[in-house]
């Protein structure tokens, strides 16, 4: 059996009950054979693929905290470090019912690689909760993000571990979360990142995922002599990310035909509304089932749907494994042309192959979304210089970014012999800069 096959199913033995995480290891391990095997003695002599997979600290704790009507409630907590090679942890905390210590840890270990591929110094975590901010009171809420952070504040700081936002966890829980590690540790630092402009945030923080998927789709269609402009756009989601990737695709020419939400979708012939989706989503945060007393031509549908809109262009944007291999037949039956990934392994592994054997142009989460991390990265550093860059500013250092990416996903494509297969080649180019620091610290 090869040290690839091993450590798969060594992970699947000790890790029962967690099948994301499978997923994502499965993904990584599958498609980096190719460096695994030109190096297998003296990886499995190191046990280094062990040491990538097993997180190097998992915390979990219990989140007690009061409602409005006086009852306690009580949730769990969850950080994952998972590896510090290149940097401070860095990742997410996503407040969702779904969150487990599988999702965090899948999370987290497609975060080492996303983050490595941004080339900035920062390594790889993820945290969250299963509590549901979904109507609850801002007081609750806060009551919630205080509790919370009296015990992460134990784990975090600058310069070991700097959680940002995820699902469920927007400038308002940022902002609670970080007036409470302050009054507990009688320190300001850059311990949180999506902050509000007015205690240490950084411009753009909020567009960056959205905006860093577009940019990455634009060189792709470039260094292929095409071009976004006049192109069509299915996209899934309705929060930061779906939002922003809209805006950004209205502006580099392209027209977008759907948006979703947890209840339902959007169809709109003449282009989303980005103004009606904003006052829906951003302002009222209301359910799409509003966008077409805003747009009467528009059409709302219950459920799942977005993928059957024939487009040119898929962006995923939602969560994780929401586009499965029927979407993707349907997709490819119409005609899709390119698919990036703005959300987090949103596409099922069979769909991703069907994909890849289509000929259609795929740009994995770890590559496509990660300019979001990447702007977080440089709040870091503008919080570090006690400084606060433009908005001109930031953007260009983030599209610099997310066009390097492509350019290092795809040669490290090509120089393995995958040319044009950017899943291996985004695992390939992340981890091979993980290697490299592990190698040279030790082990440790």
């Amino acid at each position: 059996m090869s040290y690839v096959d091993e450590v798969i199913e060594q992970v699947i033995r000790q890790n029962p009950n967690e099948p994301e995480f499978h997923q994502a290891v499965r993904e990584v391990l599958n498609s980096i054979r190719p460096v695994v095997d030109a190096n297998e003695e003296a990886y499995r002599r190191d046990a280094l693929l062990e040491r990538i997979v097993n997180p190097e600290r998992q915390i979990k704790f219990r989140v007690p905290w009061v409602d409005d009507k006086g009852q306690v409630h009580v949730n769990t907590g969850y950080r994952v470090q998972f590896n510090s090679a290149l940097g401070p942890y860095k990742g997410g905390i996503r407040l969702h019912p779904s969150v487990n210590l599988g999702i965090i840890k899948f999370l987290g270990f497609e975060q080492v690689f996303k983050n490595s591929l941004t080339g900035l110094p920062i390594g790889g975590g993820k945290g969250g909760s299963d509590f549901d901010p979904k109507g609850k009171s801002d007081r609750e809420i806060m009551a919630f993000c205080q509790s919370f952070m009296n015990e992460l504040f134990r784990h975090i700081g600058a310069d070991t571990d700097v959680p940002a936002g995820d699902i469920g966890t927007g400038a308002r829980e940022i902002g609670y979360m970080f007036g409470q590690y302050k009054k507990l540790k009688n320190v300001y630092e850059g311990v949180l990142t999506g902050k509000g402009l007015s205690y240490g945030g950084s411009l753009v923080r909020t567009e960056a995922t959205g905006y860093g998927l577009l940019y990455i789709v634009e060189e792709m269609f470039k260094c292929h002599g095409d071009t976004i402009e006049g192109k069509t756009a299915v996209v899934s989601g309705a929060g930061n990310v779906a939002i922003f990737a809209i805006e950004k695709a209205h502006q580099l020419g392209a027209k977008v035909l759907t948006c979703s939400d947890s209840t339902g979708w959007v169809y709109d012939p003449d282009g989303i509304d980005l103004e009606a989706l904003k006052e829906i989503k951003l302002v009222k945060r209301e359910r799409l089932t509003e966008y077409t007393k805003y747009r009467p031509n528009a059409e709302y549908h219950e459920g799942k749907g977005v993928w059957s809109v024939k487009a040119d262009i898929a962006l995923p944007c939602a969560t994780q494994n929401e586009l499965d291999l029927n979407d993707a037949k349907m997709l490819v039956a119409n005609g899709v042309i390119a698919v990036a990934e703005g959300a987090n392994m949103p596409s099922t592994a069979e769909a991703v192959e069907y994909f890849i054997a289509n000929g259609v142009k795929f740009l994995p989460g770890k590559a496509a979304n990660a300019g979001g991390v990447a702007t977080s990265a440089l709040e870091m550093s503008q919080n570090s210089g006690r400084l606060q860059w433009s908005f001109e500013e930031v953007d260009s250092k983030l599209k610099n970014i997310m066009r390097n990416i492509y350019h290092n996903i795809d040669n490290a494509a090509k120089k393995y012999g995958y040319e044009g297969n950017y899943v291996v080649g985004a695992n390939i180019a992340g981890f091979e800069k993980v290697v490299e620091a592990m190698n040279a610290q030790g082990i440790v």
